[in-house]
C-alpha cells in the first residue's frame, strides 16, 4: 500500500527543533519508518490562481515530506478564520468563542478543494489517504468529487463535542455530511465517537448500526484509536538529556527544592489560568510549601492574530506576575514562566527533573504531554502526574491523580498530595501507567488505524444499493464545480 498522510502542517524533524503541537511530534517517527508521503502546508502562501499547486518534496527516513504553498487569498479565512475561530472553540466545547463569517467558511472549503487537487499527483492504484485533524473535515468529499475511489481515512486529534455544541458552528450540517465521504473516521475516546454518531443519527436522520453510518457515499465506520507515544524512545531521550546544558542549569538552580512542570501551547483549552490560580491557592493554604516547590510553566505562543489568544497571553502573563509578586522573595521565584518551545530531547530531560507533572486542560483530545511526562520518569524514583479528567489521556492513565480543572481548591490539595506522596505509592502508580503506554504505542495506533482503513474499504461495497436508501435532499456541493454553500 502506498500511504499518503495529510495534515495542515508537517514537521521537518530537525534534532532539537521545538515541536508545535502533539500532532507533528506524533506523526514524524511513523512517517520516517513506514515510507509514507506526508503532505501539508509549507508555512508559505502564494498569490494568484495557481494552475498547479506547487509542492517542495524532501526525503524523510524511508518516507518523504511534500510541502505546499497554500493560496494567499484564502489562507487567513481558512486557518485563523474558520478552522481556529469556529471549529477549534466548538470542538473544545467553547461555543461562546465561535466567530466565523461566510467568507471564512468559503475559504476553508477552497483550501480543502485546493489540497484535494494537490493530492492527485500522489495518487496511485494502491494508494490510501489518511487525513489528520479539523483543518480538513471536507477533504475526503473533495477527493471523491475528483474521482478518487481509493481508501480515505480521517483521524480527529481534538475532542468531538455534543450535538448542541457542534450545531453552533455555521454550516455544521454541510461539513458533517462531507465527512461521511471518509471510509473510516477515528476518534480519541468513546465519548467523542458516540457524540459524532449521535449527530449523524439524530440531526442527519441517517442509519447508524454498530459504529457504521450509511450515507449517499456508502458506509462510513466511526471507531476509537487513542493515540500513543514511543515510551521506550522517550525514556531513552530523558536519560540522555540529564547532561543537556538547559537541564543541568535547571537542576542546579533548584537548590534542592521540588519542581512541578507544565508544558502547553498557549491556548484557552489548556486551563492555564486555573492551574496558576491552583498554585497560588496552594501556597496560600500551605505557606510551609513556599521555597520548597516551584512551577516551571512552558507556554508556547500560538495563533496570536486571533483575539481570544492575544487576550489569553496578556491574562496569563499578568496572573503569573501577580502570583510571583505575592509569594516570591528576593531569592526565590515561585513560577518560572517561559514563552518559548523546546525540542523533544530537552523536554524529556525537563520532565524527568520535575517531581510533579501538571496536565490540567479544560478539554483535550488526548494530551501527549501527560504520556511523555510518565515515560520520562526515573523508574527508581518516579514523579507524580496530576491530570485533568477532561483530557482523553485520563481514560488510560487512570492511576494518575485525576482532578477537575474547574475546582481550584481541589487542584491545590491534589498538587500538595502529589508533592508528599511516598515512593512506594509513586512507583505503583507509575508502573501501572507505563504498562498502558507500552500497550498503546504510537506504532500500534498507526498500525491499528491502517488495518481498520483497509477493512473499511472492503466493507464499503458498491454505492448502488446504498444510494437507494440515502436521503434524496442532499445536493452534491463542491467548490470544484463553483457551487455556493448554504446553511
Amino acid at each position: 500500500m502506498n500511504l499518503v498522510v495529510v495534515s495542515n502542517r508537517v514537521a521537518r524533524g530537525k534534532p532539537n527543533e521545538p515541536m508545535t503541537g502533539g500532532l507533528a511530534a506524533a506523526l514524524l517517527p511513523v512517517v520516517e519508518k513506514s515510507g509514507a508521503i506526508w503532505v501539508g502546508s509549507s508555512g508559505r502562501v502564494r498569490d494568484g490562481n495557481q494552475k498547479e499547486p506547487f509542492a517542495e518534496i524532501e526525503a524523510l527516513g524511508a518516507g518523504a515530506l511534500a510541502m505546499l504553498d497554500l493560496p494567499a487569498a484564502h489562507y487567513g479565512g481558512y486557518y485563523e478564520g474558520f478552522a481556529n475561530s469556529a471549529l477549534w472553540p466548538a470542538l473544545h466545547s467553547r461555543a461562546d468563542l465561535i466567530r466565523a463569517s461566510q467568507d471564512d467558511y468559503l475559504s476553508y472549503r477552497e483550501v480543502n478543494a485546493f489540497m484535494a487537487r494537490a493530492l492527485l499527483r500522489f495518487k496511485k492504484p494502491d494508494s490510501a489517504f489518511w487525513v489528520q485533524d479539523y483543518h480538513f473535515l471536507a477533504l475526503g468529499a473533495e477527493l471523491r468529487d475528483l474521482g478518487v475511489t481509493q481508501p480515505i481515512g480521517f483521524f480527529l486529534h481534538t475532542p468531538w463535542p455534543t450535538r448542541s455544541v457542534i450545531s453552533g458552528v455555521p454550516h455544521h450540517r454541510d461539513l458533517i455530511e462531507a465527512m461521511l465521504a471518509y471510509d473510516l473516521i477515528g476518534f480519541q475516546t468513546e465519548e467523542d465517537c458516540e457524540n459524532f454518531l449521535s449527530y449523524a443519527q439524530s440531526d442527519l436522520g441517517l442509519a447508524v448500526h454498530d459504529g457504521v453510518v450509511v450515507s449517499r457515499y456508502g458506509r462510513t465506520r466511526a471507531a476509537v484509536f487513542p493515540i500513543g507515544i514511543d515510551p521506550q524512545k522517550f525514556a531513552q531521550q530523558a536519560t540522555k538529556a540529564t547532561t543537556h546544558p538547559d537541564v543541568s542549569r535547571l537542576r542546579r538552580s533548584l537548590n534542592g527544592e521540588k519542581l512541578a512542570i507544565g508544558v502547553d501551547r498557549l491556548d484557552y483549552s489548556k486551563g492555564l489560568i486555573n492551574r496558576i490560580k491552583a498554585f497560588d491557592r496552594m501556597w496560600t493554604l500551605h505557606p510551609q510549601l513556599s521555597r520548597t516547590v516551584s512551577l516551571l510553566q512552558i507556554a508556547t505562543p500560538s495563533r496570536g492574530a486571533i483575539e481570544a489568544y492575544g487576550n489569553l497571553q496578556s491574562d496569563v502573563a499578568k496572573l503569573v506576575s501577580d502570583v510571583n509578586g505575592v509569594h516570591g522573595e528576593v531569592d526565590w521565584t515561585p513560577i518560572r514562566y517561559l514563552n518559548k518551545g523546546f525540542g523533544q530531547a530537552v523536554l524529556a530531560g525537563l520532565y524527568r527533573t520535575a517531581q510533579v507533572g501538571v496536565v490540567t486542560p479544560l478539554q483535550d483530545g488526548m494530551n501527549l504531554v501527560a504520556k511523555e511526562y510518565v515515560a520520562a520518569q526515573n523508574p527508581a524514583d518516579p514523579g507524580v502526574l496530576v491530570l485533568s479528567k477532561f483530557a482523553g489521556a485520563a481514560n488510560e492513565l487512570d492511576t494518575a491523580l485525576l482532578v477537575n480543572p474547574h475546582d481550584i481548591d481541589g487542584m491545590a490539595r491534589t498538587i500538595s498530595t502529589a508533592l508528599s506522596m511516598q515512593l512506594t505509592e509513586r512507583r505503583m502508580r507509575w508502573e501501572a501507567m507505563m504498562e498502558k503506554l507500552r500497550g498503546g504505542t504510537i506504532q500500534q495506533w498507526f498500525a491499528d488505524f491502517i488495518d481498520a482503513l483497509q477493512e473499511s474499504q472492503l466493507d464499503r461495497g458498491p454505492l448502488g444499493p446504498v444510494l437507494a436508501d440515502a436521503p434524496t435532499r442532499w445536493p452534491l456541493r463542491s467548490v470544484n464545480n463553483g457551487a455556493r454553500y448554504h446553511h
